[in-house]
């Protein structure tokens, strides 16, 4: 008995990977956190510029306060080590920004997850912001198990001296501070109207 088999057929599958556009600024001329708004109702943007190209990402006050607080954090784990003698321990004055964003502003995509490293070879704090997805969000449930991230469609990937990433951090902070001023009692923001303080039973209170 013999079998018959017909002519194998080759199948060529194509698959179209989308390269993500990267903004990269290695390094920025202005690399800066600042907002847009009155107290109370502000927005916050991480904003990198070179020359006549601005690049402005939306994102919560808390990145803020978390990507600043881990910046300094590295450079001051940086100073124990051989780069001590790159990383400056405060921001140098001639650094020192405190002018507004760049307008107009055109916001980029939001801000989702960030990360901060340390390029040894070129000395420079590595920032890489991608974009806000809900196909990123992890539900309580999802946990424990491989979630895969999709590919981001854009990220924007700063490049910075260890004298400019100290000067990030300080005006980052002042910002920060600069929003609504908070409540003596009980901690909360207050609006210039004042604001309903639990400790005082629910009485407004305002800004003396």
């Amino acid at each position: 008995m013999s079998s018959a088999v017909g002519p194998a057929r080759l199948v060529t599958v194509t698959r179209v990977v989308d390269v993500p556009i990267v903004h990269s600024f290695d390094p920025p001329e202005r690399f800066v956190a600042g907002t847009v708004g009155a107290p109370g109702e502000r927005t916050f943007f991480l904003q990198a510029r070179a020359g006549v190209r601005v690049v402005s990402v939306a994102l919560e006050k808390q990145q803020v306060i978390a990507l600043a607080e881990r910046m300094d954090q590295l450079l001051d784990e940086l100073m124990t080590a051989d780069t001590r003698d790159v990383v400056p321990a405060v921001a140098p004055l001639d650094l020192d920004d405190s002018e507004p964003l760049e307008q107009p502003i055109v916001e980029e995509f939001r801000a989702g997850t960030m990360t901060l490293s340390w390029d040894p070879d070129d000395e420079r704090v590595v920032v890489e912001v991608f974009p806000y997805t809900e196909a990123a969000v992890v539900s309580p449930d999802q946990i424990d198990e491989d979630v895969e991230e999709p590919e981001p469609e854009e990220l924007l990937v700063v490049r910075l001296p260890a004298s400019t990433a100290r000067s990030f951090v300080q005006r980052a902070e002042r910002v920060v501070e600069a929003g609504r001023p908070s409540c003596p009692f009980c901690g909360t923001p207050m609006d210039p109207e004042g604001h309903l303080c639990v400790r005082a039973n629910g009485y407004k209170r305002r800004d003396p």
